[in-house]
């Protein structure tokens, strides 16, 4: 059994954009943290889904012909595989993200 404090994750991550740490392995998914700061690019993910919850923040997740998913904290989205998005956050956000561990954290640019 392993306690996990996601605020030692957030000291290493120091306001750092983009770039996502592993949190915890379980079974065949991966829970990441990142600090979602400015605006991503679009891209999707072919064979997987992604999962996003709002630890601290909001962020919006822009998806292509539909509208923008606003998340603020508390909340979560689930982006399904094949689905083209770019989340992007005004203000700064941390963001957990649910995925397969095969998942490529960048994404596939489009």
């Amino acid at each position: 059994m392993t306690k996990i404090d996601l605020k030692d994750f957030i000291r290493k991550i120091n306001n750092k954009p983009w770039q996502p740490l592993d949190v915890a392995k379980v079974n065949n998914q991966i829970v990441r943290i990142a600090y979602f700061k400015g605006e991503f690019n679009w891209h999707k993910h072919k064979d997987e889904d992604e999962l996003f919850y709002i630890y601290e923040g909001s962020i919006t997740i822009q998806v292509r012909n539909k509208p923008d998913i606003v998340l603020n904290k508390g909340e979560m989205a689930l982006i399904s595989k094949n689905v083209e998005h770019c989340p992007k956050s005004k203000r700064g956000a941390y963001v957990l993200m649910f995925e397969p561990a095969i998942l490529k954290s960048k994404g596939n640019n489009i």
